[in-house]
């Protein structure tokens, strides 16, 4: 089942993300307290997936009411290549759609192979005619890939 995340997921979601093997997080920006933030700007754009009563998948998405962005879109790696990521994304963008938005973009580590073929296996678009810049506001903020290894 793919429904809308709520701010009573975030503990279920956070550890997922932290089981994801060379996931990026951020201090500041992955904090309960962000993320709540960013639940309550977007409250129907990002998803959960539940098999089981428990939560294998989530996707962050929210739009400045002009474009939507994707952020930690993952599955757990048990739950994999059966559709539910696929699926995410498609909840996501209907809901993007009846806000009016009409592009969503996302960025992806390089070193993520498995993410990177996802989006491409899917159809979005790598883009070769941008730049993408960032600039550090709070150091604490920094992002810390969950261990390889694991």
């Amino acid at each position: 089942m793919i429904r809308v995340m709520n701010e009573k997921d975030y503990e279920e979601v956070y550890r997922l993300w932290k089981r994801i093997e060379g996931f990026g997080m951020k201090k500041v920006d992955d904090s309960k307290e962000y993320v709540e933030r960013f639940l309550k700007r977007n409250p129907t754009t990002s998803m959960v997936a539940v098999y089981d009563d428990k939560i294998v998948g989530s996707i962050l998405c929210g739009h400045d009411g002009r474009v939507a962005s994707f952020y930690h879109v993952c599955v757990d790696k048990h739950y994999r290549r059966r559709g539910i990521g696929r699926a995410m994304v498609v909840k996501a963008m209907e809901a993007l759609k009846v806000e009016d938005i009409t592009k969503v973009i996302l960025l992806a580590y390089v070193r993520n192979d498995g993410g990177n073929a996802f989006w491409n296996g899917i159809g979005w678009t790598k883009r070769e005619d941008l730049n993408c810049y960032d600039f550090i506001l709070n150091t604490e903020n920094i992002v810390a890939f969950n261990n390889e290894e694991e």
